[in-house]
């Protein structure tokens, strides 16, 4: 299954994110034997024991809603954050990559689905996070795009109505807050049953897990 969705994303700009939860190292080390580098894990306490256990060039990615007092268990090695949801969140994870000497990429999570259960900020709080004096001189974190997740429908009309509108929040924010920035280029939408859309729609990271691993 690796080689088909390789080869969905091969004419674009998407990269694929392995989302590895629940399953064991072994699961994790047959893809990456397969070339695949890049895993995603909802839990702390799980990436913590899977970043001893697997091989140290994989490039963890937390997609999961991470609360601030567990931000320190995962900067001495995360590769990237999805799922920043508040000014809080984002200092505490300026705070520890500072101590240690890191620089972590976040994306801003956004609620798009009509779903009351996801998390994410609407665009008038992603506002104030980026005027904030805070966010103007932190150092240690390095916002590079945005992330959101659609309704769990088997709607494909309703499906790419929230991947549109999670682009277009991508390129306001682009246009008014990262003209000059060129790593702020990422947009992180679609799943296993839905990620072809995310494709079309504009998607830049998909987080693919049944697929790959099978159903939980």
């Amino acid at each position: 299954m690796l080689n088909e969705i390789l080869k969905d994303l091969a004419p674009t700009n998407t990269t694929l994110v392995a989302v590895s939860k629940t399953k064991p190292a072994s699961s994790i080390q047959e893809l990456y034997d397969n070339g695949q580098r890049i895993f995603g894990e909802n839990k702390v306490q799980e990436v913590v024991w899977k970043y001893e256990e697997l091989p140290k060039d994989i490039q963890w990615h937390l997609i999961g809603h991470l609360q601030s007092n567990k931000v320190k268990y995962i900067a001495p090695f995360v590769s990237m954050i999805h799922s920043v949801d508040s000014l809080k969140l984002l200092k505490e994870i300026d705070k520890h990559a500072q101590k240690n000497e890191r620089v972590i990429d976040v994306l801003l999570q956004f609620h798009i689905a009509e779903e009351d259960t996801k998390f994410g900020l609407n665009l008038n709080e992603a506002h104030e996070i980026l005027n904030s004096d805070f966010y103007k001189n932190a150092k240690n974190i390095n916002v590079v795009g945005v992330m959101g997740m659609a309704t769990f429908s088997p709607d494909p009309i309703q499906v790419r109505k929230e991947f549109k509108s999670l682009k277009n929040i991508f390129d306001s924010l682009q246009s008014d807050f990262f003209k000059t920035k060129n790593d702020f280029k990422e947009i992180s939408m679609g799943m296993s049953g839905d990620y072809k859309i995310a494709i079309e729609e504009g998607s830049t990271l998909v987080r693919i897990g049944s697929l790959l691993f099978g159903r939980r």
